[in-house]
């Protein structure tokens, strides 16, 4: 690697990074990766759980030029807009999972985690109860590293060194397991303190975990009772990543806003946004007196950005892509039962086209990794040492296949040396 590397990677020990441990990713094709060396990899974790219609689509890239000479962005503020935005915010809203719904675009997932929960506290002050400002979230949970989300994160390492308790103070952490210990907390704190409860349907950077049986049957009924919101942060589940357009539709979550950004791109250009429910948005919308929202962010809404979300969900309609996922989803699951009597592992889970595979604890998950891209596999290692399975919708049978049986040799080999 270059000395004259200037670049600080991202959650990374720079000194190790600085040593020649970088890997320079130079090309994609389809669910497939190419490294600066050569090597061809199967792209078992989608990158950053984003690659849902695969690598190097070139009709996206034609979209995005398109737009380019046609008019690279205009800004969405006040009474101007551009059409792409426009045509996908009406896209987007006939994919939710309750009618009328409005969608506010930001430039990625932490973005759109900070908004929702501005907004959430902002409706409680339109509503006569500025007391409801506590945010409530899930232990283990992973929401961005915006000021909110590291706040409400329940990862703690995020928000280790940035100061005593949480950037945001007005936060509760609920048991992710368990309804009854959750329910306990909720009340021990003073539920009509409540603004928001903010959950993944199922949680990524956790581990993926999807959520106990009646979980989410119990948070509404407790929503409803004490009056909070409910937002759904589907920045990495929604479009397709479970087999429906919103894990919430799966789950008949109900939300009053979800957060999404990776999968409305596929990772080709930076895009977030909130899809807001009408029990929230309205009181923005009718009335000459209606208060402002006052958000924008200078790339919210970006026409070429826009243009590519746009194809992107087209690819996914006219290719089946859900039903494709859908029909994978009982493969993986197949597969990965197959590894829980491995030595080398504690625990398997899985949902849709996601996997979580607990390693044991005299397991080194990167030497894990390390031995995958021997046998041409990329993917992640998560914090608690938990390999996460999220590749592209476009992927094969033979290729899911593929990944897990290369999990179970690497294991082998690891434990073996």
């Amino acid at each position: 690697m270059p000395q004259n590397n200037a670049m600080w990677s991202a959650q990374a020990h720079m000194p190790t990074v600085l040593a020649g441990s970088q890997t320079v990713i130079v090309k994609g094709d389809g669910a497939y990766i190419v490294t600066a060396d050569g090597q061809r990899l199967l792209d078992a974790a989608g990158g950053l759980w984003y690659a849902n219609v695969g690598h190097g689509r070139e009709e996206i890239a034609e979209a995005a030029a398109a737009q380019l000479r046609t008019l690279e962005t205009w800004h969405i503020f006040g009474r101007y807009a551009n059409q792409p935005a426009l045509d996908l915010a009406n896209k987007i809203a006939t994919l939710a999972p309750f009618e009328d719904a409005k969608v506010i675009f930001t430039s990625g997932g932490s973005d759109s985690v900070d908004m929702a929960l501005k907004l959430a506290r902002r409706h409680w002050q339109l509503q006569g109860q500025p007391e409801k400002l506590t945010v409530v979230s899930r232990n283990d949970s992973y929401h961005g590293l915006h000021a909110y989300g590291t706040s409400v994160a329940g990862l703690s390492f995020n928000r280790d060194g940035f100061g005593p308790g949480t950037l945001i103070p007005e936060t509760l952490l609920i048991d992710q397991w368990d309804i009854e210990a959750a329910e306990r907390t909720i009340r021990a704190h003073g539920g009509e303190k409540i603004a928001a409860l903010i959950t993944e349907p199922v949680m990524g950077v956790g581990g993926v975990v999807p959520p106990p049986a009646g979980y989410f049957e119990r948070i509404k009924e407790l929503a409803k009772e004490f009056g909070f919101l409910i937002i759904a942060d589907e920045v990495v589940t929604a479009f397709g990543r479970l087999g429906t357009w919103t894990a919430s539709e799966r789950f008949n979550l109900e939300p009053d806003m979800i957060t999404f950004a990776k999968g409305i791109t596929s990772g080709y250009l930076p895009l977030g946004g909130v899809i807001v429910a009408p029990s929230v948005s309205r009181q923005f919308y009718e009335g000459a007196d209606a208060p402002i929202l006052h958000q924008g962010l200078t790339y919210s809404g970006h026409a070429t950005v826009a243009a590519v979300g746009l194809k992107n969900l087209e690819i996914i309609e006219r290719e089946g892509l859900l039903a494709h996922v859908r029909d994978l989803e009982p493969i993986l699951a197949e597969e990965l039962e197959g590894l829980r009597s491995h030595p080398g592992v504690k625990a398997v889970r899985h949902i849709g086209l996601m996997g979580g595979v607990d390693l044991a604890d005299d397991v080194a998950g990167l030497a894990v990794v390390a031995e995958l891209e021997r046998h041409g596999v990329h993917l992640r290692n998560l914090p608690n040492n938990i390999l996460q399975i999220s590749p592209p919708f476009i992927i094969t049978e033979n290729e899911l296949r593929l990944i897990v049986g290369s999990i179970r040799a690497a294991l082998d080999t690891v434990l073996a040396s």
